[in-house]
Parts: C-alpha cells; sequence; structure tokens
C-alpha cells in the first residue's frame, strides 16, 4: 500500500469515527457527508500519466474536485463536535488566530492557489521537480485552502462577506483559463510534448477547471440565496408583512 493510499484510508477512519461519535450520542451528522467525503478522498487518490493530460487530469481532480468534495462534507465541523471540550477549546484558539484568518481571508487563498499554478508551470520549476509526490500534496492543499475560505462552511474566525468570496473566485477562475491558454500555446520552460498532448492538457485545464469553479460558484450563490431569504424573515417579523413586503 502507498503513503497516499495509507493516509487516505486514515482520514476516512477518523471521519467515520467522528461520525459515530455523534450518531452514539444521538446528534444528527447526515450519512450523505459520509458519502461525499469518501469520494472526495478516493478523487484525491486517481493516479496520474506520464503525460501532459494525465498530468492535467490528476491536478483537476486533485487541486479542485477533491477539495470541493471534502469541504462539502465538513470535516472542520465534525472535527470540533466530535473532539472531547478540552481538545476543542484548543481547536478553536487555533482556528481563531491571525494567521489562520489571514489564510483564510479569500483574495489570499486565491493568490496562493493561482499563483502557484503559475510559478510551476510558467517557469522551470515544472521541469526541475516532474511529478515529485510532494507536489500533489501542495496542490491538494492549496485546494483545499482556496475551497474552504470561498465555500466558508466550517466554523472560521471571520466570514468574509460574499461579494468578496465571489470577487475571489471570478479572480481564481480567471487566472485559470489564462494560465491554460498560455499552454495551449507554449510548454512549461525546459519541457518538450507533444503538440496534441499539450494542447489536450490545456484544455483539460481549462473546461474542467470551469466545471469545478461552476460548482464552488454554486455554493456560493446558494448561501446569498439563504441569507436573503433570513433577512426576509426577520424583516417581516419586525414589520408584521409576510415575506418583508412593502406598500
Amino acid at each position: 500500500m502507498s503513503v497516499h493510499a495509507g493516509l487516505a484510508l486514515l482520514a476516512v477512519a477518523a471521519y467515520e469515527a467522528g461520525a459515530w461519535r455523534l450518531r452514539q450520542r444521538g446528534d444528527r451528522w447526515p450519512p450523505v457527508r459520509d458519502v461525499v467525503f469518501g469520494a472526495g478522498v478516493g478523487v484525491a487518490l486517481v493516479p496520474g500519466a506520464a503525460t501532459l493530460t494525465g498530468h492535467m487530469l490528476q491536478h483537476v481532480l486533485l487541486g479542485m474536485l477533491a477539495p470541493l468534495l471534502v469541504v462539502l462534507a465538513r470535516p472542520g465541523t465534525l472535527l470540533l463536535r466530535a473532539v472531547p471540550t478540552v481538545a476543542r477549546r484548543r481547536l478553536k484558539r487555533v482556528l481563531g488566530s491571525w494567521p489562520a484568518a489571514v489564510l483564510v481571508f479569500p483574495p489570499v487563498a486565491a493568490v496562493l492557489e493561482a499563483g502557484s499554478l503559475w510559478l510551476l508551470y510558467r517557469t522551470g520549476l515544472f521541469a526541475a521537480i516532474g511529478d515529485e509526490p510532494w507536489l500533489h500534496v501542495h496542490v491538494f492543499l492549496t485546494g483545499l485552502l482556496f475551497t474552504t475560505a470561498i465555500c466558508r462552511l466550517d466554523p472560521l474566525r471571520h466570514r468574509a462577506g460574499l461579494g468578496v468570496r465571489a470577487g475571489a473566485l471570478i479572480g481564481a477562475a480567471a487566472a485559470h483559463a489564462v494560465l491554460a491558454k498560455t499552454l495551449y500555446v507554449t510548454p512549461p520552460p525546459g519541457v518538450v510534448l507533444a503538440v496534441a498532448d499539450r494542447q489536450a492538457g490545456a484544455q483539460l485545464m481549462y473546461y474542467g477547471g470551469d466545471v469545478v469553479e461552476l460548482g464552488l460558484a454554486l455554493v456560493v450563490a446558494l448561501q446569498w440565496y439563504a441569507a436573503r431569504g433570513r433577512a426576509e424573515v426577520r424583516s417581516s417579523r419586525r414589520t408584521g408583512v409576510p415575506g418583508g413586503a412593502r406598500c
């Protein structure tokens, strides 16, 4: 068994142990989240290939789709609810620290995620490091940080507004799109690729990234819709007019 597979099994086991603890004491934890988390971990284990197309497929799955599925399963919320009180207090202090707040500020997370991709593919870094395992870890972690910052489903110190998150998502999507177009024209410096492979890999990065980014946009849109509904309910309670309507 590879190290990645071992870590994946450990993550799933820890998640299921936390969910089991909550359900044993009578707390509600939707089973669909277990399925989504397992799917996210499974997607992260999809192997790459020697071609740029295979590498890009792994990048989209590992750095974009897997983080989205993992974040939708709300592992941070599960952890805070499942651990003992002392550990929960310590975790809250860590999550509430200013370094954590800076990292999950959407524009910062977007720069770290998109900037690292530009550094990888538009400098000699890709030719120098090749397909090192730690690169896969980096891609997943930066994708997870960015997705956490945009979705804001788990407890965080500062809840950035929907406008800030939407702006960061649009900026990151634009950076991904431009990067994919540059790769369609020229390969990473120091790398020789077949034209068909380079163009197919760039298209996969462009369109595959669009699909996952639409999923992120849907999460943000649903949160905006829910927030607007709650605001209307509060307004109707104050005015006594159903739905917050005005004459």
